[in-house]
């Protein structure tokens, strides 16, 4: 390694005892270095292979009593997809040999857990291989309150009710400085931090996000994947970090920033985000998730050289990052995005969820089930 980056903080991100003081120091290295020794360590934990999911995204309702300054999405009159309507694109997922189905909305004033249940328990009873990926932490904790239940309760009956996993978005910036500027009605960082442990602690695991590019520090960026690192230290219920650059068209934060003369982040930045990520959680967190709706095709491609080993889903339907100005599109064929991987030099593997690998059936129908591939 060359000597601009400390022998004591490369010391430190091997044993995954990376400081606060390391992560700022890595965003002033010389970018191709920082990538260089992120790319080592992505090397060390996930070799080769970079993994994609076969996924279909399922937005029930644009309505929401939400206030977030950051949101495309919101709509005061958006339809409440039924539940038969949330089944027909199920059942196109599964043509699709899609292995998860991820189930998210906004916050209706009155809906209770008893919604979110119905939707787990009728996609089980047609469809009990398909892995349900669904419900915020902010959707849990909104529908425990309106159903006047604890958090833990709330967990362990959409555990019972056929929920696999929790998609860990709703973290924004896990600082309460940031969050009471761009989403003052939602859950505080204590709270989403509450609700993703006692999801681990009820054998939920989820994935952890991070929205960055708006109102926040470089400091609050590394004590937020910190955060994330201090939580999996205690539950290892973490599966991914997906790290999100703000999208800033068609809402009030982005509208005040592009008047300020600022954009979206520029790529370089991003790339260093996923750089400094793969290097502060290394030992811990062992997949990082470039987002190719939100980075673009090219530059996730690019993220592949810079600690990302996960390429995200094919997602067949994506309307909120769309609606907030990405122009990379909703879908993405298997094809294609093995064709990505292989244009950046490095070997795709379908998984689950779970980061398991998954096959074909050879014989009555070709569904995919989880299981680990037989090594090749």
């Amino acid at each position: 390694m060359n000597n601009r980056i400390p022998e004591d903080l490369i010391e430190r991100a091997y044993q995954g005892k990376s400081t606060k003081e390391d992560g700022l120091l890595l965003l002033e290295v010389p970018p191709f270095e920082l990538f260089r020794f992120a790319d080592e360590l992505r090397s060390l934990t996930a070799g080769d292979t970079v993994t994609y999911v076969v996924n279909r995204n399922i937005n029930f309702t644009s309505r929401c009593v939400g206030t977030c300054g950051f949101c495309a999405f919101r709509t005061n009159d958006g339809k409440v997809l039924s539940i038969e309507g949330i089944m027909e694109k199920v059942r196109e997922a599964e043509k699709e040999k899609a292995t998860e189905v991820c189930i998210q909305g906004g916050l209706l004033p009155d809906v209770g857990l008893d919604f979110y249940q119905e939707i787990a328990e009728t996609i089980k009873a047609e469809f009990p291989e398909m892995h349900i990926h669904a419900f915020s932490p902010m959707e849990v904790y909104h529908a425990s309150r309106v159903s006047g239940i604890k958090v833990s309760e709330a967990l362990s009956k959409l555990k019972r009710s056929g929920l696999d996993t929790m998609p860990g978005t709703a973290a924004e910036i896990l600082s309460d400085r940031v969050r009471k500027i761009i989403c003052p009605s939602k859950l505080k960082t204590a709270e989403w931090i509450e609700v993703v442990t006692q999801a681990h602690a009820t054998g939920i695991p989820t994935t952890a996000t991070m929205m960055y590019g708006h109102v926040e520090t470089p400091e609050e960026r590394i004590e937020h994947i910190l955060t994330i690192r201090d939580i999996q230290k205690e539950t290892g219920g973490i599966t991914e970090f997906v790290p999100l650059p703000f999208m800033p068209y068609n809402n009030p934060i982005g509208e005040k920033m592009i008047r300020e003369g600022r954009y979206a982040t520029p790529g370089l930045d991003d790339l260093k985000i996923y750089a400094v990520s793969r290097i502060l959680l290394h030992g811990h967190v062992d997949n990082i998730q470039a987002s190719w709706v939100k980075l673009g095709k090219k530059l996730s491609q690019f993220a592949l050289h810079c600690g990302a080993n996960d390429l995200g889903g094919t997602l067949m339907e994506e309307s909120i990052s769309r609606l907030a100005g990405a122009p990379n599109g909703e879908s993405i064929s298997v094809e294609e995005l093995e064709w990505m991987i292989y244009g950046a030099g490095r070997v795709p593997k379908e998984r689950t969820t779970l980061y398991k690998g998954v096959h074909e059936l050879t014989s009555g129908n070709s569904n995919r089930i989880t299981g680990c591939r037989a090594s090749e």
